[in-house]
């Protein structure tokens, strides 16, 4: 079998399991030479279980005008915003807090996402996420 020529990748962001082509997905993807229409029945396929969550996607499309596209986990920020309970972080999260988040909490997102971190172990992994969720303004408690 003869190997594909890669003509470029990028990543989007979109909604799992509920995408459509309108913008500003659908212009990204055509301009990309990826079908739109294509592009989200598979994602939407693929992503199905996650409802509407943010997720993130590498798309590689190839000279043939074929792609395939890997689905990664949501965002550090989306996780620590939906386990928080929050709209959204703070302005100023040295000074404004505005949720609090347990460790186990912590470990839960840590372990959805340690795929995604260069992280060798479940503790630095969750150092990472900390970190994150004290520059949204999230306060972590034991």
């Amino acid at each position: 079998m003869a190997r594909k020529e890669i003509q470029t990748s990028f990543k989007i962001m979109a909604p799992g399991g509920s995408a459509t082509p309108a913008p500003p997905l659908g212009p990204v993807l055509g301009a990309n030479g990826v079908n739109p229409g294509q592009f989200i029945q598979q994602f939407n396929a693929a992503t199905a279980q996650l409802n509407g969550k943010l997720v993130g996607c590498v798309v590689t499309v190839y000279t043939d005008r074929s792609f395939e596209f890997e689905v990664k986990s949501s965002p550090a920020s989306v996780l620590i915003k939906e386990a928080a309970g929050i709209e959204k972080g703070s302005g100023e999260p040295n000074k404004t807090k505005v949720g609090k988040i347990t460790r186990e909490q912590i470990r839960k997102i840590a372990e959805e996402k340690k795929a995604d971190l260069n992280a060798a172990k479940i503790e630095s992994a969750m150092r990472v996420i900390e970190g994150t969720a004290r520059s949204m303004g999230v306060t972590v408690v034991d």
